[in-house]
């Protein structure tokens, strides 16, 4: 069968609390969905975030990208996905978030025409049932405490905390507080999202020593390699790379530049879920930690497609961070959930969430 429309459709999503980062506050998730229809009436759906500091993709730019991908999708058969990128990267350099969210929607439509989940078209589970990581975003202290004691006794025992909001002497002691208060049983880690300069890093990690971080996620600008190199070689704490990161032969340099221990991958700077595999595969080999993250925040559409990711993946020992559950409404039937602080594979066709389209409705962009 052959895909017969493409369609974006941009949102608004208000989150259910606003959260605080190193340069701004977001109060709305701003995404677009792809709706992919093929012969027969079968959908499949796809979505990608608005990332204009990660990726430089707004709203306005991930829908003309994708109008503009359509020649290269309708009228494709849709069972053979590394095809798709193909085509796709011949008619528009770059723009990773958008053609994530149509191999997301093509991948959803195999899994739907075969009755497979998609973890079966990733090669089949490692694991079934992820710990998934919670982020401490308020900037505050008791705040950021009273959140994580709250989430320890629904489960979870994996914690970010956003750093970079504070001046460097209190996002320091912010991070020693929450580790003492809930303790050397939990993973934690901070990410700075690029708000330091160097010596900023540096002074950090060293105010920072008692908070013992499994790990610290860009610290200094994701273009300066020297810069992480310098500060991975004047701490214990290992350094992720997340902005640094677009592409396998950038996780190679961190590696070869001892400038990370790790990384962070997400499906719209590798520009999928075939390509965003291939990353962890070469993580592991290169013995580089993974965390699987969205972006603030995603559906249940694309948290479905990540969480099918995280059961395929080599290992995911940095963490999951599923961004669904930050939002105030969801557009799906039954949104992935979160039980004891971990998620469990979906089992149904595809992504395995249904659309609730009153719901898309309601939040779409006016256009």
């Amino acid at each position: 069968m052959k895909i017969t429309s493409l369609t974006p459709i941009a949102l608004d999503l208000p989150l259910a609390t606003p959260m605080k980062l190193s340069d701004m506050e977001i109060a709305t998730s701003e995404n677009v969905l792809v709706r992919l229809e093929a012969q027969g009436g079968l959908m499949g759906w796809g979505e990608a975030p608005a990332a204009p500091t990660m990726t430089g993709e707004t709203p306005a730019r991930l829908v003309a990208a994708i109008d503009y991908l359509a020649p290269a999708v309708v009228g494709r058969a849709f069972d053979h996905p590394a095809a798709l990128i193909e085509a796709m990267d011949r008619r528009l350099h770059g723009n990773q978030s958008a053609k994530s969210a149509i191999e997301m929607a093509m991948f959803d439509l195999i899994g739907k025409s075969t009755g497979q989940p998609l973890i079966e078209l990733l090669g089949g589970a490692r694991r079934e049932r992820i710990p998934v990581l919670w982020l401490l975003g308020n900037g505050d202290a008791q705040a950021d405490i009273d959140d994580g004691r709250r989430r320890t006794q629904l489960g979870f025992n994996s914690f970010k905390i956003k750093v970079g909001i504070n001046p460097v002497a209190p996002d320091a002691e912010r991070a020693c507080r929450i580790r003492d208060a809930l303790g050397d049983t939990v993973m934690l880690s901070a990410d700075a999202n690029q708000a330091w300069t160097v010596a900023q890093a540096l002074d950090f990690v060293d105010r920072a020593r008692d908070a013992r971080l499994d790990f610290l996620e860009q610290p200094v600008k994701g273009s300066d390699l020297a810069g992480m190199a310098r500060v991975a070689g004047a701490t214990d704490t290992p350094l992720g790379a997340d902005e640094g990161l677009h592409g396998i032969a950038d996780i190679v340099r961190h590696h070869a530049a001892g400038a990370a221990r790790g990384g962070s991958l997400k499906l719209i700077k590798f520009g999928g879920l075939a390509r965003t595999h291939e990353a962890a595969e070469e993580s592991d080999r290169l013995g580089m930690k993974v965390n699987l993250a969205g972006k603030i925040a995603e559906t249940s559409i694309a948290t479905a497609a990540i969480l099918h990711l995280a059961g395929a993946v080599p290992a995911i020992d940095w963490g999951l961070s599923l961004t669904n559950q930050y939002l105030a409404a969801d557009i799906v039937a039954q949104p992935i959930e979160i039980v004891d602080g971990h998620a469990s594979l979906p089992t149904s066709p595809g992504l395995g969430v249904e659309i609730d389209e009153d719901a898309v409705n309601r939040f779409a962009r006016a256009a």
